[in-house]
């Protein structure tokens, strides 16, 4: 049996990797949430490489935990994610954002192998989670339901309704994760609309909480592994804190207006960054 420790080698150079096609499909198209998905790539590495339950070969194998992406505009992190399961072929990459490709620029479950819903609507994932997990329940299906959604999210009162609803109906196949980088659209998330102390507001909502740091890989792989085995009849919500642009410096401390800007050669710089500094074990 593998332990813990054995694994971590190997999501590193799994979240390695999430980085470098995430910022190779950024420079096809000169521009993408970046930001976002440098700091989420921990997570993805984490729940693709270690935590969910899929067939690469069949995306849509009844058997296999579903993963929401309920911030659509994390996509390009999500397609990178999907690549390095094996879901998509890394080629496609090139394709990002073009016209016909199956990586548009925000999530569509029409298009993308992996993708189970079509994100950007904010505040639609949990909902949509809690109906994925209530059938799957009818149907006697042990597979888990994965919510992904950003901090933002939080200021949608469904999101709250949602919440409420999956802890009345004792949803122990449903995690939730919460991408806490203290950024949208409009400004500091904390400062358009206040949401702390967060992990009381779930824990008084009858959820089970941990509030972790998202780009700690042991944390985030011990997080996922309490939240699947977890023997109490409810549902389960993950708190990352994250830095957006983790893992290049000079991207970590960019003014964060929620789509960081890129220059053309930075693309190539930020790729560099990288390398030099990539696990032991990871190609490029």
């Amino acid at each position: 049996m593998t332990s813990s420790a054995d694994k971590l080698p190997a999501l590193a150079q799994c979240a390695h990797r999430i980085r470098r096609y995430a910022l190779r499909m950024g420079e096809v198209q000169g521009q993408g949430y970046i930001g976002q998905a440098l700091g989420w790539a921990d997570v993805l590495a984490a729940a693709y490489g270690h935590a969910l339950n899929f067939k690469p070969e069949d995306p849509e194998w009844e058997g296999r935990d579903r993963f929401l992406l309920s911030h659509g505009h994390y996509a390009i992190a999500h397609y990178a994610a999907l690549i390095e399961a094996k879901i998509i072929p890394e080629e496609e990459l090139e394709t990002y954002g073009s016209d016909d490709s199956r990586l548009p620029m925000s999530g569509m479950a029409t298009y993308t192998p992996g993708m189970e819903m079509s994100g950007g609507s904010l505040g639609q994932g949990l909902v949509i989670g809690v109906g994925m997990a209530l059938g799957l329940k009818q149907k006697q299906n042990p597979a888990f339901v994965y919510n992904s959604m950003s901090d933002g999210e939080l200021d949608e009162g469904s999101t709250w309704e949602a919440a409420m609803s999956a802890a009345h109906h004792q949803l122990d196949n449903l995690i939730c994760l919460v991408d806490i980088n203290n950024q949208q659209a409009d400004g500091p998330s904390s400062k358009v609309l206040g949401f702390e102390p967060l992990a009381d507001k779930w824990l008084a909502f009858g959820w089970h909480v941990q509030r972790i740091d998202g780009n700690d890989l042991a944390a985030v792989h011990a997080a996922f592994d309490t939240a699947r085995n977890l023997k109490e009849a409810k549902p389960r919500v993950i708190l990352f804190n994250t830095l957006m642009g983790k893992g290049v410096p000079f991207l970590e401390t960019r003014d964060k207006n929620h789509f960081i800007r890129v220059d053309p050669p930075e693309w190539q710089q930020a790729l560099a960054i990288l390398d030099q500094n990539a696990p032991e074990g990871a190609a490029a």
